[in-house]
């Protein structure tokens, strides 16, 4: 097992404590335990409480993992979930994850502020007055100068901070049912829950809590200020999550037996548990160290964000600039301080909450997803210290993914959209990263796997598509060639380049499981191929034998042409040749061609009877086409000729070798054709697979 690989290069150097677990922990013990556990008790009761804890703290717990086996299997550095994503899934998944993570991060910072302000104002009857917005941006200010010039000292907040929380908490748990006068004059009307004072069903008041819980990406967030990112993320992310965990099974335990079952009490007074603790102080001293420390934690985590993002190109250089020793990003702390500010002063930012909560959810599975992969791959770069089962981040991918739309299925559809727009974006802008990732892994494996469940199945004419194996020379000497080649395989076929001189090995080798070359095409109808052209019969692979020149072009460029079938009904090589049309006709090369299904009468043939029946069949199976007849008092391939001189694709049958014949019998009958058909552009085609193509037809 290698040893944990540290990251030394500039930054703060935090420990686990100070620099994971304190802005973890304080992000997920904040304002929803101190104003909305007595209302998600009341909701729901005591039992489903602690199931909707347990749920949302095993999402969370799973993606710890994730996190912590992606931590110590790169050398981290800043941007956090950003940077783990994008060297997963590359730069432009990377920041389409991250761009949102940032604003979200940024505007989380006004939420928290705007917090702090309303709790602020109700610790106060004086303070009821003053413009929450002046006091939300005065507080941001603050905040703002700590984050900008010290992290370090916004980390030492912090540890006051905590302290603040763990006596709100002791003075909580040591307290005791609320005294009657506290409760007797309480306005259940003029509740602070607004229209929250309401029971609601089990899975709405599970989605509304769950926000509750996800705060690791704060630590996460710090990755590049880290003096030991391998190690500190796991220990600091999972134990958090652990803390937060039992702290949160505590609390509604307690508040049930402090308060009972007094539903209307829990459902309408955000300020319960502040009734029910032993220096009632202590809660409001809570609510506010814990607004507070997410907010700088989140404006801790916002710019490292923007910054990395800078880094890799996905935003502008200038924005990720470092100051100092410490490589503060002043400048992406200051765009993260304008959107909050913008937040604050909008005043009213619920309506875009859950869209936030989303893009953290998004991250999280994302996270999940690439754990999951990298370990079922099993790339030789995969080698974690902190090694998790695929099946643990697999909860935690479908975890979040159905608590995205729990949350609000309209908030996540508006997510998608701007994580496709963004990626979108970045994808055009040509980005080239100086990493590795997993996609180039990812599709190998898909590629394997899906090769292993195609060899379980027998080959159908219904998604039948040539897999091809040409001797044909240089291609850039045979343009018409590959532009023919390019049509019938440019959807779905497989296209390999053979030796001609030693073409019954290639024939016999060439491919990978189900992928094996299913159509031959020879350059010319030279008797030459006669050997290998039955071979490749005899070993049930189809034949194409191109007749055309070198040099030119196969179509012209917006020109209408035929493309010529020489038809003699379903049976032989009519299907397989009618298959290839319709490839032809699909293609980029095929868009301005007129499908002529052209026939030679034979003697005693009803022309008129045989031109319905073929009409007919055109329109039963939905092939726009026209039908020509050719006479056959001239030799018929003679006649060929004559009527597809001016066609630039024309397809022929071949006959397939009579039993026993001999390769130098074949080649005098390619001669043959080749010298009666003048055609520079006939394909001659013989089926041999064994699928029957006229299944392709309801013939």
């Amino acid at each position: 097992m290698p040893a944990p690989r540290s990251n030394r290069s500039g930054g703060y150097n935090f420990g686990t404590f100070a620099g994971v677990f304190t802005p973890s922990i304080l992000t997920i013990i904040g304002v929803v335990m101190y104003l909305r556990f007595g209302w998600v008790l009341g909701s729901v009761g005591l039992p489903k409480t602690l199931i909707i804890v347990t749920l949302c703290s095993l999402i969370t717990f799973f993606t710890g993992l994730s996190v912590s086996a992606l931590a110590t299997n790169i050398q981290m550095k800043a941007g956090g979930a950003y940077f783990m994503i994008a060297r997963s899934f590359g730069i432009e998944i990377g920041a389409a994850i991250g761009i949102p993570l940032f604003l979200s991060q940024a505007i989380a910072v006004a939420f928290y502020t705007v917090g702090f302000t309303e709790a602020l104002t109700m610790a106060f009857p004086f303070a009821a007055g003053w413009d929450p917005r002046i006091v939300g941006l005065s507080t941001l200010a603050i905040l703002a100068i700590i984050a900008t010039f010290s992290a370090s000292l916004a980390m030492k907040t912090q540890f006051v901070v905590m302290a603040f929380i763990a006596l709100s908490l002791v003075s909580f748990f040591l307290g005791g049912t609320p005294a009657p006068e506290a409760i007797a004059g309480f306005d259940p009307a003029g509740s602070a829950l607004g229209d929250a004072g309401a029971s609601l069903g089990f899975w709405t008041v599970l989605a509304i809590f769950f926000p509750a819980v996800t705060g690791i990406l704060s630590g996460v967030g710090m990755s590049g200020d880290l003096k030991n990112p391998a190690r500190s993320l796991p220990l600091g992310t999972i134990g958090s999550v652990l803390t937060g965990y039992a702290i949160y099974m505590a609390v509604p335990v307690a508040l049930y037996y402090f308060v009972g079952d007094n539903r209307d009490l829990l459902l309408t007074d955000s300020l319960v548990m502040m009734k029910c603790a032993r220096w009632g102080w202590t809660i409001i001293a809570g609510v506010w160290a814990a607004t507070l420390s997410s907010a700088l934690g989140s404006l801790l985590s916002a710019p490292r964000t923007l910054q990395a993002l800078a880094n890799d190109g996905a935003v502008p250089k200038l924005i990720g600039r470092g100051f100092g020793k410490k490589n503060d990003p002043r400048i992406a702390t200051l765009c993260a301080i304008l959107f909050a500010a913008v937040a604050i002063w909008l005043g009213d930012i619920n309506a875009i909450a859950p869209v936030l909560t989303i893009f953290n959810l998004s991250a999280y599975a994302l996270l999940n997803l690439s754990s999951m992969l990298e370990e079922l791959m099993g790339n030789p770069s995969w080698r974690p210290s902190f090694r998790v089962s695929w099946v643990f981040s697999a909860l935690g991918f479908f975890g979040c993914a159905g608590m995205m739309f729990m949350i609000s299925p309209l908030a996540t559809g508006v997510a998608a959209v701007c994580s496709v727009l963004i990626w979108y974006v970045q994808s055009r802008r040509m980005l080239v990263s100086t990493w590795g990732d997993m996609r180039t892994g990812l599709l190998m494996y898909l590629t394997h796997w899906l090769l292993g469940r195609l060899s379980a199945f027998e080959a159908s004419a219904h998604a039948w598509r040539p897999n091809l194996l040409v001797f044909a020379g240089r291609a850039e000497k045979r343009p018409r060639l590959t532009q023919f080649i390019n049509a019938i395989a440019g959807v779905g076929g497989f296209v390999n380049q053979g030796d001609r001189a030693q073409a019954r090995e290639a024939i016999e080798h060439y491919g990978y499981g189900p992928l094996k070359p299913n159509t031959i095409v020879f350059g010319d109808a030279s008797r030459q191929h006669a050997e290998a052209i039955i071979y490749a019969l005899r070993s049930q692979r189809n034949v194409l034998v191109f007749n055309g020149e070198t040099g030119g072009s196969l179509v012209g460029d917006g020109d209408e042409f035929y493309l010529d079938v020489w038809w003699r009904g379903m049976s032989g090589n009519g299907a397989f040749m009618l298959a290839l049309a319709q490839l032809i006709l699909r293609s980029p090369q095929g868009q301005h061609a007129q499908l002529r299904m052209c026939h030679i009468l034979e003697p005693g043939e009803d022309a008129a009877q045989t031109e319905a029946d073929m009409a007919k069949f055109l329109a039963d199976e939905r092939i726009p086409g026209q039908v020509v007849l050719a006479s056959a008092k001239v030799d018929p391939l003679g006649r060929i000729a004559i009527v597809s001189g001016q066609s630039p694709i024309v397809l022929i049958g071949l006959r397939r070798p009579f039993l026993g014949e001999t390769a130098e019998s074949y080649g005098d009958y390619l001669d043959q054709v080749k010298r009666t058909v003048s055609l520079p552009n006939a394909i001659f085609a013989c089926a041999a697979e064994g699928i029957i193509f006229r299944g392709m037809f309801n013939d």
